[in-house]
């Protein structure tokens, strides 16, 4: 006798696993046959509804992917028909299939690949504001539910499927092609892609973030590296991801709270993660970015204890290469340790004198430790309390306070 709710969570965990590998696939490929993302996504998530309620009674097929792809193929013939949309989108579609893992005859692998190419591309357009860039990433790629999303930017959902709603007509008003450059437009939108996939592994990978995110920056940088292996910088982006998500088990302690780099349990650490990582830097150009960011990682990943004067001299070339505040003030951090605190105070200073860390906790907290290290423990404990102030995060506020009080009164911790 067949155990139905084994069968329905098989059924569900080859949903789940069709759709990781399918879903971008299927959506891209009816945007590019039919020009409306909206029945794409439409029949994209109707596809994984029919699925989750026919698998668990006939089975997972052979080719999950393909069946998908079918159904949802189906469905926009439907949709299409009734509208009488033009009989050359009704032609193309009856004869589109998507195999997996190889596509199907006729159809050359590179046009598969193309139409997910395309949709990242599109969906990181600049014409669209950063923010609607990765939620539209996240839905039409990623295709996490919209109350997902708008959890995570800490708006309604109604809003939220206003600001996609917005994005998807700018992308249909203002022309937008639905390609990726090439030649010098290609390095110079690639840059905007690769913000938006760091930008969602933030959201990912920050003290009250959504780990789902962090996944699926990783799943995309994959997928961009396959589609692009020789832009050393998508490389370079997935090493970062890596280094920095092979840490994920190990930074918080058993009561939740948030722990620094030097205190959490390297045994921990995802080992596998870093030595891919490793893998992966290794031939990328020294000086872009994201390879500078990933060689300071790998230096805080590969080492007992960091090697402070080699981070202090990476982060000294990428301020030269990516000048930010947020660079400025994490090179104060690593002269702070290589060099003694006040050549960081130092460096701190010149990077508040702007003014565009004010109110930036981390700035505070740094200012907080590099005080404490010079042995003025008192007032490093207010700059403490101070940053705690204006955290972005609970655990971040509590974070900072423990610092303080450890500052004061040892292991207790005290949440006023």
């Amino acid at each position: 006798m067949t155990d139905v709710p084994a069968a329905a969570a098989t059924a569900a965990d080859a949903v789940a696993a069709a759709s990781a590998d399918a879903y971008a696939r299927i959506v891209a490929t009816l945007i590019r046959v039919t020009g409306d993302w909206t029945l794409a996504e439409d029949c994209a998530q109707e596809a994984l509804a029919l699925a989750l309620q026919r698998w668990p009674q006939e089975g997972v097929p052979d080719n999950p992917g393909g069946w998908l792809m079918t159904v949802a193929r189906n469905r926009a013939i439907d949709v299409l028909r009734r509208a009488s949309v033009e009989r050359r989108k009704l032609a193309e579609l009856a004869v589109l299939t998507l195999a997996e893992p190889d596509p199907a005859p006729g159809v050359p692998a590179e046009e598969v690949v193309d139409d997910r190419l395309r949709l990242i591309f599109t969906c990181c357009h600049p014409a669209l504001a950063l923010e609607s860039r990765v939620a539209l990433t996240l839905r039409t790629i990623c295709g996490v539910p919209t109350a997902d999303i708008a959890r995570a930017f800490l708006v309604s959902e109604s809003a939220m499927t206003r600001r996609l709603t917005r994005a998807k007509t700018k992308i249909s008003d203002a022309g937008i092609p639905y390609r990726v450059p090439t030649g010098p437009a290609l390095t110079e939108r690639l840059p905007g892609v690769l913000a938006v996939l760091y930008l969602l592994f933030t959201h990912g990978y920050n003290a009250d973030a959504r780990p789902a995110f962090a996944d699926e920056a990783i799943r995309l940088a994959r997928l961009l590296r396959q589609l692009m292996p020789g832009e050393s910088e998508v490389s370079a982006l997935l090493a970062l991801f890596l280094f920095q998500h092979s840490r994920r088990e190990a930074r918080r302690d058993r009561h939740g709270n948030l722990l620094t780099l030097d205190k959490q349990d390297r045994s921990r650490w995802d080992h596998a993660a870093i030595a891919e990582a490793l893998r992966i830097l290794t031939g990328t150009s020294p000086d872009a970015p994201c390879a500078l960011q990933a060689r300071i990682a790998a230096c805080h990943a590969t080492a007992a204890s960091p090697d402070w004067p080699a981070i202090a001299t990476w982060y000294d070339r990428l301020a030269q290469v990516q000048p930010s505040p947020v660079i400025e003030l994490n090179r104060a951090v690593a002269h702070g340790y290589a060099h003694g605190s006040t050549a960081g105070l130092d460096l701190l200073a010149r990077a508040r004198a702007g003014g565009a860390l004010d109110d930036y906790p981390l700035a505070v907290a740094v200012e907080a430790d590099l005080t404490a290290r010079l042995g003025d423990r008192e007032r490093a404990a207010a700059l403490f309390r101070q940053a705690a102030t204006v955290a972005h995060s609970e655990p971040e506020r509590h974070a900072l306070l423990d610092r303080a009080n450890e500052l004061l009164v040892g292991d207790e911790r005290l949440r006023p």
